[in-house]
Parts: C-alpha cells; sequence; structure tokens
C-alpha cells in the first residue's frame, strides 16, 4: 500500500476556502449557535450534547505500531497496537470528507505551560463547538507567538464520520488513534470533547519522560509562601473539592509535569464535573461558567435556559470547559517550584485505611502504582457492595509507557526535594460503607491543613498493622479518637478481618507489575 504524507496533506487540508484559522470566542459562539451545535445558557455559556457517546470510549482507543515506538509502548488492554496500513486508509477517508465539509474551525496553541517543555499543537475540527471547548482547554498563544507557530502533534476530530468496523479494522463507528512517528491523534464517530483533551494528555505521556519530566494526572496548588502541593485521586475522592481552597492559588485542577525547574501544568483550562454542582459547594466553578465556556450534556430549562445541575437525565457525566483566566486565585502562567507535599486521596468503603497516613518514599511509590479508591454500590449497574478498584498512577487509560516507568521517577523526585508524602482517606470510620460514617469534610480539610503547613512532619505516629501505615496521634481541629480506623470500630476482630481483606486485594492487584523492585514490594505494601 502507498504511505500516505501526512504533513502534506494536512498542509493541503488548512489551505481550503472552508478552513477558519484561530476563530475568536465570539466568533465560535455566533458558528455554535447559527450551525445549530448548541444553544446559549443564561450565564452566557454555551451547550452542546454529545449523543450516545456521554464519556470517553476507550475500547476505541488505539496507538499505531510504528518501529520508532513499538518497543517503547507498555501493549495491552489499554495501549492497543493498529496497523500502519489501517491507519492510513482512514487517515485519507477522513481528510477526504472534511475537504467537502462546509467549514472546518482549527485551533493552534500548547500544552504545557513551561515554555522549555511545552508541546505546540494544533486541533482541526468539524465543529465549532468542539473548536471552542479546545480554545479553552488547551494554552492560548500571544499573537508573537502564533505568527511562528510549527505544531508539534495534530489532533483531527471528525465526528460525523462514523468508521465501519467491517472495513476501516476499528472496533466500532467511534475510533481514537495516536501515531506518535506521523504525529497525530485521528478521532472520528464520537462527540463527546473529551477524547481531544485526554489524547494530548496521553501524548504528553509518552513524550514527557524522554526529557526527564513526570507527567501527572493531578491537580496542583501553591501557599502564598511559596509552597507547592499536589492532590491525587480518582472521581469520588474529593480531589477538585480539596485542591480549590481559597487560601491557596490553583496551579491546575487535572494534568501536571514536573520537571527540574518544579511544577507546570499541562492545560490551560479547566474541566470539570457539574453533577451536583451549587455555587455554595463550589463557587469559582460555578462563577467560572460563563461566555465563553462550553457546558456538555446539562440540562436546561426551556424557557430560561438555566442549568439543572441536579439532572442527571442524560449523563451522570456532565461537564463544563472553561479558561483558568475566568477563576481568581490562580497562578499565572501556570508554573510554579518543587513540591513540599503531596497528598494520595483514596475513598475507603472498606473503612479500613487511617483519615491520614504518613508515607515513606516506598510506600509512596507503591500506593501511586495501586491507584487504589472504592466503586459504591449503586454508581453503576451490577454493583451491590463496595468493590475496591485501582487505577494506575491515578491515570491508568492515558499511560503508553510502563506504569513502572512513572512510579521510579516519581521516587527519584520525592528523594531529590525532600518531599512529604501524606495518604488521606475521604471514605468511612467506625465500620465499611453501610456500617460506618463518611468521615467529616471538615475533619479531612483540617488534616489537609496541617499536612500542607508542614505540622505533620515531626509528629508522633502509631504505625497500623496491616499496612505499616504512619498515622499522626495528633491532628489540630481532628478528635484523636478519629485518626486511628482499628479505635473507631466496636468489634476489634471485625475491623482485622475486613483489613485483611483489602490487603489481599491491593496484592492481587500488585501482581501485575513484574518489573516492580523488591524494595517497592515489600517495604511498600501490606505488612500482614
Amino acid at each position: 500500500m502507498k504511505t500516505v504524507n501526512i504533513a502534506s496533506e494536512i498542509v493541503d487540508l488548512l489551505k481550503g476556502s472552508n478552513v477558519t484559522i484561530q476563530p475568536s470566542v465570539p466568533l465560535l459562539v455566533e458558528k455554535v449557535l447559527n450551525r445549530e451545535e448548541g444553544v446559549l445558557t443564561a450565564s452566557g455559556a454555551v451547550r452542546a450534547e454529545t449523543g450516545k457517546y456521554t464519556g470517553r470510549s476507550p475500547k476505541d482507543k488505539f496507538i499505531v505500531e510504528e518501529p520508532s515506538t513499538k518497543d517503547k509502548i507498555d501493549w495491552g488492554p489499554v495501549n492497543e497496537p493498529i496497523s500502519k496500513e489501517v491507519f492510513d486508509q482512514l487517515y485519507t477517508k477522513v481528510i477526504g470528507y472534511l475537504k467537502e465539509k462546509e467549514e472546518l474551525f482549527v485551533f493552534k496553541g500548547f500544552a504545557g505551560a513551561d515554555q522549555a517543555n511545552r508541546l505546540p499543537i494544533q486541533v482541526i475540527n468539524e465543529y465549532a463547538w468542539h473548536n471552542l471547548f479546545v480554545h479553552q482547554l488547551f494554552i492560548r498563544p500571544t499573537e508573537e507567538e502564533l505568527k511562528n507557530h510549527q505544531a508539534g502533534f495534530t489532533v483531527i476530530s471528525a465526528p460525523g464520520f462514523k468508521a465501519d468496523p467491517e472495513v476501516d479494522g476499528t472496533r466500532s463507528e467511534a475510533f481514537i488513534i495516536v501515531s506518535f512517528e506521523r504525529r497525530v491523534v485521528l478521532i472520528g464517530g464520537t462527540e463527546y470533547a473529551g477524547e481531544m483533551k485526554k489524547s494530548i494528555f496521553s501524548v504528553m505521556n509518552y513524550l514527557l519522560p524522554e526529557n526527564d519530566v513526570l507527567p501527572m494526572h493531578c491537580s496542583a496548588n501553591v501557599g502564598y509562601e511559596g509552597d507547592v502541593a499536589l492532590f491525587f485521586g480518582l472521581s469520588g475522592t474529593g480531589k477538585t473539592t480539596l485542591s480549590a481552597d481559597p487560601n491557596r492559588r490553583l496551579i491546575g485542577d487535572d494534568e501536571h509535569g514536573w520537571s527540574s525547574n518544579g511544577v507546570f501544568n499541562i492545560e490551560g483550562g479547566c474541566y470539570a464535573k457539574t453533577i451536583g454542582l451549587t455555587r455554595e459547594k463550589e463557587p469559582q466553578i460555578y462563577d467560572a461558567i460563563r461566555f465563553g465556556a462550553v457546558l456538555e450534556n446539562v440540562v436546561l430549562d426551556e424557557n430560561t435556559r438555566i442549568p439543572d445541575y441536579e439532572d442527571n437525565s442524560l449523563t451522570e457525566n456532565t461537564r463544563a470547559a472553561y479558561s483558568l483566566q475566568a477563576m481568581d486565585n490562580i497562578v499565572d502562567p501556570s508554573v510554579a517550584g518543587h513540591p513540599n507535599t503531596i497528598i494520595f486521596l483514596t475513598a475507603d468503603a472498606f473503612g479500613v485505611l487511617p483519615p491520614i497516613s504518613k508515607l515513606t518514599k516506598e510506600q509512596a511509590m507503591y500506593h501511586f502504582l495501586s491507584g487504589y479508591t472504592s466503586k459504591l454500590a449503586g454508581t453503576e449497574r451490577g454493583v451491590t457492595a463496595p468493590e475496591a478498584t485501582f487505577s494506575t498512577c491515578f491515570g491508568s487509560p492515558f499511560l503508553p509507557l510502563e506504569a513502572t516507568r512513572y512510579a521510579e521517577m516519581l521516587g527519584k523526585k520525592i528523594d531529590e526535594h525532600n518531599v512529604q508524602v501524606f495518604l488521606v482517606n475521604t471514605g468511612w470510620t467506625g465500620g465499611e460503607y453501610g456500617v460506618g460514617s463518611r468521615m467529616k469534610l471538615a475533619y479531612t480539610r483540617a488534616m489537609v491543613q496541617a499536612a500542607l503547613e508542614g505540622e505533620l512532619n515531626n509528629v508522633e505516629t502509631y504505625t497500623t498493622k496491616t499496612f505499616g501505615l504512619q498515622i499522626p496521634l495528633h491532628v489540630p481541629g481532628v478528635p484523636d479518637e478519629v485518626l486511628i480506623p482499628r479505635k473507631a470500630w466496636a468489634d476489634e476482630d471485625a475491623f482485622m478481618t475486613k483489613a485483611k481483606e483489602l490487603a489481599d486485594k491491593f496484592r492481587e492487584n500488585f501482581k501485575k507489575f513484574e518489573n516492580v523492585s523488591k524494595e517497592i514490594v515489600e517495604l511498600g505494601g501490606p505488612v500482614l
């Protein structure tokens, strides 16, 4: 089969009379409304619906198997290979499809706020609202930067193009394909805008380690004295709530890099879940949803166009995309020094893990690789009891390289910068889910504040029997009896049974890491 000249075809596509490069926010909003891609809400944001794809489609994501990257990718269920021939054929079809469109929209910008480690990107969109989305989510160039902009990676998004699996070699009509050699992400068949954001994050997770930069799926903030904190945690652990601190400035809410100079945001905006959103609970997010912002799958009142953030009839995964500059109390540009403190958040429904504990470097690497939290009953069909769920490095769907590489980089940086690492359980205490109660947010906030202010660095601790975790015996603002889970349970034998059950789940999950050093397994994991 003839090799496709990707770079030449993209240049040719962008010369078309149907292409608008770097359209402004007002122009894009007008286009969205005129093309009936979405509607205007009461706050001035645009609302769009994404059809049947209301979230990422991980089974439709592929990486092209290419000579220069073949031996570097951690192939498996997350990183599935697809041939160059299949990619080229699909790519040619998508380009032909886009050339026939009445209008195309192109965003040029960057991923990475640190100029030494940023990736120039361009995104070619079939939909105006998708272009508005990437305008808010990625880093926008200055006029001078735009003049000299040369894309290092191109995202081509054609939601209206549906693949034929039998002909095109895909699994369904949707596809998200990354070619590291051709420097292209090809997306089709899905209108969910998050695929564009997460594809670039996956690209950065591949590229940054080559420059000894650790990419991280976490939020980050900085105190007024320059102390930096990172918050890792899966959905439902409180990452957004706890990192949005009025006494600290936000670096970013989701994706960061850690270089020899410090921490930097990979993005220029936020992509926040909005289900249950209120101004009282999340004032910064609520007020950022104004003109220029994009709401995904949020139900509106037909007359007033006021969003109903409680309504999950379209999906539980309702979202808002907005620029960081729409928020108060941010770091601009989104760069800061090396972290002083790292917080791993978990919502343990087994009621076993301490509300806060200090981690050694080996324990930090172990829990980073584990990425544990609980999936609660009622959150998904078929889940009738709490289930332990593990997401490697708190972001397994976005890791093209072997997970241990990221963990080793983290361990090295913890050593180099003497970082204090804490495991914070925002889940259950006094018993498992259904017996005990959820840890009070006020207590969790007090514990996190004490950790960030260095008050727990040299305190007296108690070491847990099952996991070997060091629990501070005293935390300002928190009753002492809350701190040690075993004492919070009425039945100590029942606690130990449940603790050993959870430890076994950790061990079973950890078997998949074949190249982990003995020190991490022996010094970082459960001891009983």
